[in-house]
């Protein structure tokens, strides 16, 4: 089991990676929004915005004009298929209330970097999600919540993409 990913690292990470990667990720974002209107493009941003804590966690410098990369389109069947099997999940646990849904969901947090990175297929990818998961569930749930908190929603999605590339980083070290 990783010793790396601890609730400490996860919210000094998230703060440190989302603060230094805080323009490129802004104007990232602003780059995918101006695109929402171009669906071919719009999915192959999407991607490439996803993917961006993959490069974080790598210690890449991630360039702003990144998530329009011709290859993030490659994997649009790939990433529908793992969306469309993650809501085949997600949509009856939350039937459960809330709890299943939230340790399903974070079982699985780790599928779309899986997929992109490793080239994983979806089911591939959920499966070792969930593996590389498995004893790190409050962890990673509580840092994302104390992230949340102390963000106060207007560093949430520096913070959270920095904390998604510490938590890729220190869990995907157990697959190599």
């Amino acid at each position: 089991m990783n010793t790396n990913l601890s609730l400490g690292g996860i919210i000094t990470q998230g703060i440190k990676l989302g603060i230094f990667n805080i323009i490129s990720i802004f104007i990232a974002t602003i780059l995918w929004a101006l695109t929402i209107w171009i669906p071919y493009l719009n999915v192959g941003t999407t991607i490439g915005l996803l993917s961006m804590p993959i490069g974080i966690s790598k210690g890449d410098i991630m360039s702003p004009t990144e998530i329009f990369n011709p290859k993030y389109r490659q994997y649009m069947g790939e990433y529908f298929i793992l969306t469309g099997l993650k809501a085949q999940g997600l949509i009856p646990a939350m039937l459960f209330v809330v709890v299943p849904y939230i340790i399903l969901n974070l079982a699985w947090s780790q599928s779309t970097y899986l997929l992109l990175d490793k080239g994983l297929n979806p089911a591939e990818a959920l499966t070792l999600s969930n593996k590389i998961t498995y004893g790190h569930k409050g962890k990673i749930f509580f840092g994302k919540l104390i992230l949340t908190i102390l963000s106060f929603g207007l560093l949430y999605p520096f913070f959270m993409m920095g904390a998604n590339a510490f938590i890729y980083k220190s869990l995907s070290s157990e697959i190599e």
